[in-house]
């Protein structure tokens, strides 16, 4: 989804977005083309078509053919033609030349074409030439400029054959790079790659050999030695490259060897059995003795692919995604617009696509970046005007409510100060504390009245004050009573302010089973607020003078006086 989102868009910009294909014409394998999986290293798309190579002349025998197999393999893999091409070619010269430190590249140019010139290759044919420094020399105002070069006809024919296909050739590598990098890229030579550790490579082709000495990841010095190894019978190629190989090697010392095998001629594994070295030896065979595979692959590549895979194709594969110092491109690419009277452009690579930037393209992007960036700005000074505006009607409204209510606490306030010490939120909250302690004094009033005990006055008052009245039978009920209700209202401070036994004759008091009443008071009133609120009942004037009734009227609940219960 967001790559379909990525290649719509730099569509509608006019940017170039196309899969990147990596292509190696290896002699021995022909044609292949390969894609690897940069996040586990891993080989996800391979083919192969046979392709004849000429050894003697370093080229391409029949460019038609490379057409046809290159048709077959996008059929077969199901790759759109419309793709960007990067290409392995077989290193056709590579050497190395002592040149003074003042020159500019331009004049190194010149003067590594004057060398390659001198071989019988380009004596006939135009080069393609590219080049990188080696180390300096500042003792003597030297550095090393290692160099190759390829036929341009044959990287013209190339272009033209892809161009007819919808492709673009967007590189051009030699496989002694490819080789290297490959080996960096697959672990083989982990070990050797690291900084400061000299060690020496051998190719083996069906041309001869050549060695390269690094230290680590940088070239120090190349040697080739040209051999026609297939004049000589099976037994003597081996004796024949140890011998010249054993004298080479004297001028490259070092800790470490790696064979390489390019020829079906020849067994890097027989080989440095052959050889005398003082060091570790490894070797890899890269050609029909191989045995086991230089990178793991994708599970859609058939078992018989997988030993034809090159160490050549792997390097130019990994070639946009593996940081190698050494680089060398063929492709020509790098032309100025003033020279060809076209953009220059730039290459990112995002997932095995390659999307080409051009000058008007990037002036595109950076007239939708600044549009993203200034118009929602230009929005946002054009509406703030109407929002402010808004906000501040919304603000006014909010103000003149907020004036109308301190208006009214103003009012209340005065109110509170001209009615002396009336507090509204103290009188509230007092309203609230006592009606909750009456109805607690309510329920426990109800829960805590004993059977054989009866009330005859109840009253309580806001200010918390309570008193009650009744009489009973039993002093033991009295008490159960009082202690009920001083278990059940906490904070009353009840007391049993009185006591008293009701009889009409000493008679009856005396007497084991005579009639006696107790008459009792609970209250947490003082004596003075009793006196008042006794003073004020016409039923105690009542009852001093008529005791004998009183007594007489309390042995049942339904002949007393009805209770009294003051709010």
């Amino acid at each position: 989804m967001i790559e379909k989102f990525i290649n719509d868009l730099l569509s509608q910009l006019g940017a170039g977005s196309k899969e990147v294909v990596f292509l190696s014409v290896t002699p021995g394998v022909g044609l292949e083309l390969i894609q690897v999986d940069p996040v586990i290293k891993s080989v996800k798309t391979y083919g192969h078509k046979p392709l004849e190579y000429s050894d003697s002349m370093r080229e391409i025998s029949n460019y038609d053919n490379f057409k046809t197999a290159l048709e077959e393999l996008f059929q077969e893999l199901n790759i759109n033609p419309k793709c960007n091409i990067v290409l392995n070619l077989p290193t056709v010269h590579f050497g190395k030349v002592e040149l003074p430190l003042l020159l500019n590249d331009e004049s190194i140019t010149e003067a590594v074409i004057s060398e390659i010139e001198q071989t019988y290759i380009f004596k006939r044919c135009e080069p393609v030439v590219s080049w990188f420094e080696g180390r300096s020399n500042p003792a003597s105002d030297t550095r090393t400029i290692f160099y190759s070069a390829v036929q341009k006809n044959a990287v013209d024919k190339i272009k033209e054959i892809l161009t007819e296909m919808g492709a673009t050739l967007s590189g051009v590598e030699i496989s002694l790079v490819s080789n290297l990098r490959a080996l960096l890229f697959s672990g083989l030579t982990e070990t050797q790659m690291q900084d400061g550790t000299s060690w020496n490579l051998m190719m083996v082709n069906s041309n001869g050999y050549s060695l390269i000495s690094l230290s680590g990841k940088d070239v120090i010095d190349y040697y080739e030695e040209p051999l026609a190894l297939k004049t000589y019978e099976l037994d003597e190629i081996y004796d024949v490259i140890n011998t010249s190989a054993q004298i080479a090697l004297m001028n490259f010392p070092s800790n470490y060897l790696f064979v390489v095998s390019e020829t079906d001629l020849v067994s890097a594994e027989h080989l440095i059995s052959k050889m005398q070295f003082e060091g570790k030896v490894d070797f890899l065979e890269n050609n029909s003795f191989r045995k086991r595979e230089i990178l793991s692959v994708s599970l859609n590549i058939l078992p018989d692919q997988v030993l034809k895979i090159s160490l050549e194709s792997v390097g130019i594969a990994v070639s946009r995604i593996c940081d190698y110092p050494v680089r060398l491109d063929f492709s020509g690419n790098k032309v100025s617009e003033a020279v060809t009277g076209v953009e220059e452009s730039i290459s990112l690579n995002f997932n095995d696509k390659e999307i080409v930037l051009t000058e008007s393209v990037l002036r595109k992007i950076s007239y939708v970046i600044a549009g993203v960036l200034i118009i929602p700005s230009l929005i946002a000074m054009l509406t703030l005007p109407i929002v402010q505006k808004k906000n501040k009607a919304q603000l006014d409204d909010i103000n003149s409510q907020i004036a109308k209510l301190d208006a009214q606490i103003k009012e209340l306030t005065e109110l509170a100060s001209e009615s002396g010490n009336f507090v509204i939120k103290t009188e509230i909250e007092n309203v609230l504390k006592y009606n909750r302690k009456k109805l607690i004094t309510y329920s426990a009033l109800g829960e805590s009245v004993p059977i054989d005990l009866w009330l005859t006055y109840f009253a309580t008052k806001d200010t918390g004050k309570i008193d009650i009245k009744g009489v009973s039978e039993d002093v033991e009920d009295i008490y159960i009573f009082f202690k009920n209700m001083k278990d059940s209202t906490i904070d009353t401070q009840l007391r049993l302010h009185k006591l008293e036994m009701i009889s009409n004759s000493i008679d009856d008091a005396v007497m084991p089973n005579g009639p006696v009443m107790y008459d009792f008071e609970i209250t947490n009133m003082a004596d003075s607020e009793l006196s008042s609120s006794d003073s004020d009942k016409k039923s105690d004037t009542k009852k001093s003078s008529d005791t004998k009734n009183t007594a007489k009227s309390a042995k049942k609940v339904n002949d007393l006086e009805p209770v009294d219960i003051e709010n």
